[in-house]
């Protein structure tokens, strides 16, 4: 018999069932679920013949579909009560709000999460996922949870966790879509590679050219100094950059809506200002 604490994985794609095999592995009696029959072959948990059968093996129970409706018609005729749902699908964080009631109501609790890695990197050093919902319910099921990877609580507001999530989501689809971009305009990744490898880490230095840190205290502050690099002179130049896109026959739509963004920073007075004060156009659109 196993002393390590059982839990359901309810969803199988590449996420759910690398997690179900995670699990297994590290000793923990698993049940799986899918909606599509035939998923749970290999992964050597316990197969349940209906996901009201699944949650009712276990306490804790994972669920990683591709959102959150499809939690709310997977479970819809199951047991909830005194379960905890650690729901690792994508929604919005509004809609994770209404799911927390909808748990709730049902006598169960929710736990929201957003995994921060791929599949292959569930359960591996680095692995971490943001949860949100009851500190009691996190820190109660704690060590299953870690086994997927570290446990980040960010707080009771369940729409939290997938406020994080979808930042870090931003900054890491954004910046390598600027790369594609970039590559394609140099006409070599390869040769690229090291000068964005080497802008990428002085931005997260601690030195002058961390500017990682330098623009967060800018951006809590409010204050945008710009009389090194103003905000209305980068305007410009980003208009060169949609030009370099354009005449090198590439899409410009990422570059465009940069430089829209500068055009309108400008437009509205803030020219004299330094490069953060973008952020008051994403505040105020």
């Amino acid at each position: 018999m196993s002393s390590r604490e059982a839990v359901t994985v309810i969803g199988l794609g590449a996420m759910g069932s690398t997690m179900a095999r995670t699990y297994v592995a590290a000793g923990h009696p698993t049940t799986v679920w899918n909606r599509t029959p035939g998923k749970a072959d290999g992964l050597g948990a316990v197969p349940a013949a209906t996901a009201a059968e699944a949650v009712a093996a276990s306490t804790v129970v994972v669920i990683s579909q591709v959102d959150y409706p499809a939690m709310f018609e997977s479970l819809a005729d199951a047991d909830l009560q005194g379960r905890v749902l650690v729901n690792l699908s994508s929604d919005s964080p509004e809609r994770l709000r209404v799911a927390s009631t909808w748990a709730a109501e049902r006598g169960g609790t929710l736990v929201t999460g957003g995994i921060m890695v791929p599949p292959p990197g569930i359960g591996q050093p680095g692995s971490y996922a943001f949860y949100a919902g009851p500190a009691e319910a996190v820190d109660a099921h704690r060590a299953t949870l870690e086994v997927l990877g570290r446990v980040e609580h960010v707080g009771t507001d369940p729409g939290l966790a997938m406020l994080y999530y979808q930042a870090m989501l931003n900054i890491f689809w954004s910046t390598l879509i600027s790369y594609f971009y970039s590559a394609s305009l140099v006409g070599s990744a390869e040769q690229l590679r090291p000068y964005v490898a080497t802008m990428l880490a002085d931005l997260t230095q601690e030195g002058p050219m961390g500017f990682l840190r330098i623009l967060t205290t800018q951006l809590e502050s409010g204050e945008y100094p710009g009389a090194e690099n103003n905000l209305h002179m980068q305007a410009v130049g980003s208009e060169h950059m949609v030009q370099a896109f354009t005449e090198a026959g590439l899409d410009a739509t990422v570059p465009g809506a940069v430089a829209e963004l500068f055009a309108r920073a400008d437009a509205a007075g803030f020219g004299a200002d330094g490069f953060a004060a973008l952020v008051e156009m994403v505040r105020k659109p």
